[in-house]
């Protein structure tokens, strides 16, 4: 991990954007402390989809609580007929 000032990330953007897609992150200091992360679009890939996954972990956790104490409902065929 690797912290750059934004002044300095505008003069070598090319070099830091090389860190970064060679599996560097990066973090750009901003005033206020409005700091940013910078990392490749891998990376942003991967934890998207762990973030995707942890939410459907999270819903399948929330209906197997719901089936266990008993708030399910159970239709035949013929219900939705």
């Amino acid at each position: 991990m690797t912290a750059v000032k934004s002044i300095d990330l505008r003069d070598n953007f090319k070099s830091f954007c090389d860190k970064v897609f060679g599996g560097e992150t990066l973090i750009i200091s901003r005033p206020r402390n409005e700091n940013v992360v910078m990392i490749s679009e891998n990376e942003y890939n991967q934890l998207q989809k762990a973030k995707r996954n942890a939410e459907y972990l999270r819903m399948l956790e929330h209906s197997m609580e719901e089936a266990k104490a008993g708030n399910i409902i159970v239709k035949s065929p013929e219900d939705f007929n």
